[in-house]
């Protein structure tokens, strides 16, 4: 009987712990006021958050691993040389960026700004790069955008600077949405021009939505704004770093035992082979691409990756991480300005070159500026794009005038011709990585390690992109 009372007198404790512990993690540990207590400012919602996962994203546990060149450099370009690196935490898109979910941004635009071309015909892909001067691809210039047979399938001829508007655009409906949904705000189907959500101008007070209700009901008396300290808000979709693309696509999280990685992989599959090897699928490709001179598919009967050209994003076995075609399909654009040695420079930790640090700008009073698109401007304050390779510490110029301005930027480091016949390297602060591989590539590409480069403001009927989110908080939640 003793013992039975000992027990129950355990658990009433352990109970009685636990929901302390629940309540204390709203009251501030140094004042013992409620973290939302408006008489006390109403400083957000406690210790107990968790990141939520925004729509199309799956979680990539962060780490170290060795980036960069896993086999011989083909093409001895020596511009991926491997270095141990550490990835933070972070959400990728599952797949590719589809050709129905472009269109749903493009028919926003449309609705949007329906007096205003000039936002719509900016994010116009180019149906043109199907063109071959000694190829008939013209059904693809007029169907594969737009046609619903390819709706699954990546979205193409998109360059850098329109996937990161893309990214922009999808951060704000999500969070617009996410507002909606939570009865914070209401369908505002009439938003145009300058009076358009963006998720920073909510959070600078600047939308009002529909009638004014652009406030969140804390309590029966209290009515205020969403901020940031809720964490109700997500982070802003992005295009993935270098890093984070080439660690997202290796998957290395079942190659490990313990802190060791057992085995290192060459494409974001194990092995070394295009083909798998299990009895039921033996001899089915892997991925999307290339096998030969002229063979883009296989024989009639027998298709073996059943791709002419892209195939749907959710196409393959997905790598361990669960994400669909990081080798193969589309290439797909980073965030990162190319440098041919980029690995000898940036940190240790998230490494990524291509930081702009920017501003608000205000107008004298101290409001916001919006533009006539409803997005905040911004000032440039600091563009790091081409530091220690073509700011004045990178510099070795063998002249008395080495501290000239046309020395002290990236084209005084890399030859740029622009006359007939004359060599250029192309490398410039608007030239951007891509990886991945794609259909019309040889199987080299398709190793995550390797690299290449177009100016921003340039498509390709083999270059897609996937979205990224950064993760706030624990690693891995504790």
């Amino acid at each position: 009987m003793k013992l039975k009372s000992f027990l129950l007198l355990i658990f009433a404790i352990a109970v009685f712990s636990a929901c302390n512990k629940k309540s204390s993690s709203n009251m501030s540990s140094t004042t013992g006021w409620k973290y939302e207590d408006t008489s006390m400012g109403d400083n957000g919602t406690g210790l107990d958050f968790e990141q939520a996962t925004g729509p199309g994203l799956k979680f990539v546990q962060g780490g170290t691993f060795t980036m960069g060149r896993v086999q011989q450099d083909v093409l001895y370009n020596w511009d991926n040389q491997p270095r141990r690196v550490t990835v933070a935490s972070f959400y990728i898109d599952e797949t590719e960026v589809r050709n129905i979910d472009y269109r749903e941004y493009l028919d926003w635009l449309n609705s949007v700004y329906p007096t205003d071309r000039t936002k719509y015909q900016a994010a116009l892909p180019d149906t043109l790069v199907w063109r071959e001067e000694l190829a008939y691809n013209e059904p693809y210039i007029n169907n594969y955008l737009r046609h619903p047979a390819y709706s699954n399938y990546p979205v193409v001829g998109v360059s850098w600077s329109q996937a990161n508007e893309y990214c922009k655009w999808r951060t704000d409906r999500v969070n617009e949405n996410i507002l909606i949904s939570r009865g914070i705000l209401s369908p505002d189907k009439e938003q145009q021009g300058e009076n358009v959500f963006t998720t920073e101008t909510y959070l600078g007070g600047l939308y009002q939505g529909v009638s004014g209700q652009s406030s969140k009901k804390r309590n029966a008396d209290t009515l205020r704004s969403v901020r940031w300290e809720d964490g109700i808000l997500l982070p802003n979709y992005r295009l993935p770093t270098e890093a984070e693309w080439e660690y997202a696509a290796l998957g290395l999280i079942e190659n490990t035992d313990g802190e060791l990685i057992t085995n290192r992989k060459l494409y974001p599959w194990n092995g070394s082979y295009m083909r798998e090897d299990s009895k039921k699928e033996r001899g089915r490709m892997k991925a999307n691409f290339t096998r030969g001179r002229g063979d883009l598919m296989g024989i009639a009967g027998a298709l073996n990756d059943n791709g002419d050209i892209t195939v749907p994003v959710n196409s393959y076995d997905p790598n361990d991480y669960g994400l669909f075609c990081m080798a193969g399909n589309v290439n797909e654009w980073v965030a990162d300005v190319y440098r041919p040695q980029s690995n000898l420079d940036v940190k240790e930790f998230q490494p990524f070159r291509g930081n702009v640090f920017t501003q608000p700008r205000r107008n004298e009073d101290g409001t916001l500026v919006r533009d006539q698109f409803g997005n905040l401007v911004k000032d440039t304050i600091a563009d790091f794009r081409n530091f220690k390779d073509g700011s004045p510490e990178s510099q070795i110029v063998e002249s008395e005038n080495w501290m000239d301005a046309k020395d002290l930027q990236t084209e005084g480091m890399y030859v740029q011709g622009k006359g007939t016949g004359e060599f250029s390297s192309l490398i410039t602060d608007k030239v951007r990585v891509y990886k991945g591989g794609s259909w019309k590539d040889r199987p080299y590409w398709l190793i995550p390690g390797t690299r290449r480069y177009l100016d921003e403001q340039m498509s390709s009927s083999d270059i897609g992109f996937r979205c990224a989110m950064t993760r706030v908080g624990s690693p891995k939640g504790f």
